[in-house]
């Protein structure tokens, strides 16, 4: 006969007699598995390996200790309540016998057949058994399905959450990009706005300057009253500040032309010392510390000289009654750049300005750069001034870097393109090349202007030109089809009408040899790239601004 299922044998506890034999050879005739058990602790350990029900004589159980299968009873698992069989004496019932009784408390599911019996009793009360037994399996069985599901539906739940958290924190990550590329466009609106409003005013504010310049430098050369000298250069400075006040403006919005040139800012540094004292106050320590054989910058230093007397100011404003600037230099190699202000890979210079004020927090690092974004009181600052700084230093290839922690003061780094050649080595060439003098060149000047015209004819005129005159495109090359000897045009780019470029189209159309010179107040150099930097002189300038330009333009 096969092994019995577990859950489908009857184990059958009947020491004594014949009782066993005869329970045994009836069920299983009947078709059921019978395990016969010589004892209690037998019946329990064979309990351990599964049963669908007990059948034990009463006399096995009396006079024994059979707490061993009550424990067993009391640690089944909920689903399970195993049923026992006890083959009882004639009136052996509930009624009848308080043993019984006890027996019922102690093994909870029992089921009580007295003898003698018939063997269809026996096996349709066994069959019942094992049938509620296997209810209690199948309950199991469910019970595991269940717990199977629960778990699945947790591992299902885990993974759903941290798949939305996921996407949470991938759209809170797409949140913050895209507002900070809104807050990018939003100032780089900012900015554009601020360069539309500069460019709009800047050629018709450096005309006026122009003249005012021009005019009062020719009355300096006649004017040998020392009161009325003094009082002319104050005009002449007065003017000079406003020419300045243009060029910062065009800085901060990344439009103004710049003429970088190969500088030593060791020696900037060195001749802003006293500059910067006065600026400072005798409160403020400075220390330069000027990095030995520096590399030379490619920058316009006007500008650069502006940016470190800018910083300073910041930093003397940061700090409270006394404090130490620190300006120093350095070559630097740097690796690639990380935040949109840091330059990108290579070699530069650096200039930095340090101070021991109250330092900035990352909510005001984060802003530093926005225009017109100040922490100083109302009319104290315009928010103008790193923004000019950054932009200067973007416009010219390089970039800006702060450190800075609240209380612990700010570190301002500005790196700069490192030039290919040393200012010695540049002078050098220049002093090599051959000089050319105005002798009887002839410069067409063509601007609307009409005063701005005679200021530069007169200066023109000073340095020995001979100049003609032109208040339009139209004008002017009308003079080229029909004056033979034109050597040099000297063209205003802003004009209406047609503008200097394109009239400049015209005018190498039909003379390809005659030299041009832009003069400007204002102009997007991408209009002028073909130009070059000795192409282009910007207004307000003087008499030697403009000599020099005419050399290096006859020259190339």
């Amino acid at each position: 006969m096969t092994e019995p299922v577990p859950s489908e044998r009857v184990l059958v506890l009947a020491p004594l007699g014949r009782d066993a034999a005869i329970a045994r050879t009836i069920l299983e005739e009947a078709g059921h598995g019978v395990v016969p058990c010589p004892d209690l602790a037998s019946l329990c350990a064979e309990l351990e390996g599964g049963a669908g029900v007990a059948l034990i004589v009463e006399e096995a159980l009396a006079g024994a200790d059979y707490a061993l299968l009550a424990r067993w009873i009391a640690a089944q698992p909920p689903w399970s309540d195993l049923p026992i069989v006890l083959l009882a004496q004639r009136g052996g019932g509930l009624e009848r016998n308080p043993a019984a009784r006890r027996l019922s408390l102690a093994l909870g599911n029992i089921i009580f057949l007295e003898r003698p019996f018939h063997p269809t009793t026996l096996v349709s009360v066994i069959e019942t058994a094992l049938r509620g037994r296997r209810r209690q399996y199948e309950a199991r069985d469910r019970i595991l399905q269940i717990r199977a599901a629960e778990e699945l539906l947790e591992r299902r739940v885990e993974e759903r959450t941290a798949e939305l958290e996921s996407a949470n924190r991938q759209l809170a990550s797409q949140i913050l990009e895209r507002e900070r590329i809104e807050s990018a466009l939003r100032q780089a609106q900012r900015l554009e706005a601020v360069g539309q409003l500069t460019s709009g005013v800047a050629h018709d504010f450096n005309n006026l300057l122009m003249v005012v310049l021009g005019n009062i430098r020719q009355m300096q050369k006649t004017e040998h009253d020392p009161a009325t000298q003094r009082r002319l250069q104050m005009i002449v400075q007065a003017a000079e500040r406003g020419a300045q006040l243009t060029n910062q403006m065009l800085a901060f919005s990344r439009r103004q032309r710049l003429e970088p040139r190969a500088v030593d800012l060791n020696e900037t540094v060195l001749s802003m010392h006293d500059l910067l004292q006065s600026t400072m106050g005798g409160s403020v320590v400075i220390d330069t510390r000027l990095a030995p054989n520096l590399w030379p910058a490619m920058i316009d230093p006007t500008q650069i000289e502006l940016v470190i007397l800018n910083l300073a100011i910041n930093a003397r404003d940061a700090m409270e009654v006394g404090g130490a600037l620190t300006v120093e230099t350095a070559n630097v190699t740097l690796p690639a750049s990380i935040r949109p202000e840091d330059p990108p890979p290579g070699d530069y210079v650096m200039v930095a300005v340090s101070d021991t004020g109250m330092g900035m927090t990352d909510e005001v690092m984060a802003r530093v750069f926005e225009p017109f974004f100040t922490t100083k009181e109302v009319g104290k600052g315009s928010g103008l001034g790193l923004s000019q700084v950054f932009g200067l230093a973007k416009q010219s290839g390089g970039g800006v870097r702060i450190d800075s922690r609240p209380g612990e003061g700010a570190s301002v780094k500005v790196y700069l393109p490192r030039a290919e050649m040393g200012p010695e080595a540049l002078a050098e060439i220049e002093r090599e090349a051959d000089p050319i003098g105005a002798g009887d060149l002839s410069v067409l000047v063509v601007d609307d202007d009409s005063a701005v015209r005679e200021v530069t004819a007169g200066i023109l005129g000073d340095l020995g030109y001979r100049v003609i005159e032109a208040g339009s495109g139209g004008a002017a090359l009308d003079l080229l089809d029909g004056e033979d000897r034109i050597d040099l045009m000297l063209l205003d780019f802003a004009m209406p009408g047609m503008n200097g470029a394109e009239v400049a189209r015209e005018a190498r159309a039909r003379r390809p040899d005659v030299p041009i010179l832009f003069v400007t107040g204002y102009a997007d150099t991408t209009v002028l790239e073909d130009a070059g930097e000795d192409g282009i002189l910007r207004k307000p300038y003087v008499e030697r601004d403009l000599a020099a330009k005419l050399k290096a333009v006859l020259r190339s």
